[in-house]
């Protein structure tokens, strides 16, 4: 009876982790709707591969902006503060980054879209494990 209870744990545990969901999140920008994706959740010290969807106000897929993500982490006694940024390449109706983060904690994450001569924002935090 312990092994049929510990092997149906042990399946429980693994099917969470195969089957984990990205990590999203929705911001505004102006008028823009932002919707990110990251491929691990939670993010992880390393490569994360990003996907940023952006929407205008009658929820038409924007596909003509220029999509710059920079992401940095605050200075901490030892540590100089760590700012860097990609550009986002258009794939599809979503534009595609990957975020390299040095190390694990709290990383500010700031997708700036550039339309039309006029750039927005949408910040966020993301915990790195």
């Amino acid at each position: 009876m312990k092994r049929l209870t510990l092997l149906m744990v042990m399946v429980l545990l693994l099917a969470g982790t195969v089957y984990a969901k990205d990590y999203e999140v929705t911001k505004k920008a102006g008028d823009l709707t932002v919707d990110v994706k990251i491929d691990k959740n939670p993010p992880i010290s390393g490569t994360n591969n990003m996907e940023i969807a952006l929407k205008d106000a009658g929820g038409k897929a924007v596909t003509d902006a220029k999509v710059l993500v920079e992401y940095s982490m605050p200075a901490m006694p030892g540590m100089p503060a760590m700012n860097y940024k990609t550009d986002a390449q258009i794939k599809g109706d979503a534009y595609k980054a990957a975020m390299n983060l040095s190390m694990s904690g709290s990383w500010n994450v700031s997708i700036k879209v550039t339309r039309a001569n006029k750039t927005q924002t949408a910040k966020f935090t993301v915990d790195a494990k």
